[in-house]
């Protein structure tokens, strides 16, 4: 008889915990935005992180320690990834729609010129040249992380990761900085919303990758990656050089032409 190449998982209770912590943080929200207490979206915020947890860790035991990851199901997590990276490239795009759309055509409450009358736009050669130099920095030291990890080099891909997550949390430093130093705010029109929004979404992201490889830094360091097997820090670098990318476009149409 002939094995079933996909893996069948099995009755898990964490898609309905975290439905309802979705809904309580939801709903919650909601009711705390319009003055009531935060105690029900605390409550879905701490059913979600558990959930997190707790699926994460299966999905662990399942491909490291049980082998149900077989290359179906390998090849079915790789194209997951890139139809979920598409997603995110058609996110951005909105953003970009949005921002290119203002400053091309600016209408006479903008006073027909980009950036609109008022506003001081930051100097891109300053703060935000850094953070390009920073997250492209951080492109290489992932890189050198996935070859090292490739070729067996444990403490090299240990050392890159390391570096690469402490890049990412300097950037997010130097984000924050450079929001408080700014001189226009969200509420400033068209150029502060497109502005913020744009930006702040790629600095969330940043976030979120800096925590996807902080977890592979701590799965390598307990030997859960081998040489042939370690697609969850592969999807980590993909997503990470994904953000990257954002950032190049982000720089050159914002920070750079825009100004």
């Amino acid at each position: 008889m002939v094995r079933n190449p996909f893996h069948l998982i099995e009755f898990s209770p964490w898609p309905l915990t975290g439905s309802v912590g979705a809904l309580f943080l939801t709903v919650g929200s909601a009711g705390w935005f319009h003055g009531s207490s935060y105690s029900v979206s605390l409550l879905g915020f701490v059913l979600i992180i558990m959930t997190m947890f707790q699926w994460w860790r299966d999905v662990v035991r399942e491909g490291t320690f049980q082998g149900f990851h077989t290359s179906k199901v390998f090849s079915g997590l790789c194209w997951g990834m890139i139809l979920f990276i598409t997603s995110e490239v058609c996110f951005f795009f909105a953003f970009f729609w949005a921002y290119f759309h203002s400053s091309l055509a600016p209408t006479p409450e903008l006073g027909s010129c980009w950036p609109p009358i008022g506003i001081e736009p930051l100097n891109p050669f300053q703060v935000p040249l850094l953070n390009t130099a920073v997250l492209l920095a951080s492109g290489v030291t992932v890189t050198w992380a996935h070859h090292a990890l490739m070729e067996g080099n444990r403490s090299a891909g240990l050392q890159g990761l390391a570096f690469t997550v402490a890049l990412g949390i300097y950037f997010t430093f130097l984000q924050a900085g450079e929001y408080q130093e700014a001189s226009f705010a969200i509420s400033d029109g068209t150029y502060g919303s497109t502005f913020f929004v744009a930006t702040g979404f790629h600095g969330l992201h940043v976030l979120i990758g800096t925590a996807f490889l902080g977890v592979c830094l701590f799965r390598l360091q307990a030997d859960h990656f081998s040489s042939g097997h370690h697609f969850g820090f592969e999807a980590a670098a993909w997503y990470w050089h994904f953000v990257d990318v954002v950032w190049l476009f982000l720089y050159l149409s914002i920070y750079w032409w825009g100004c």
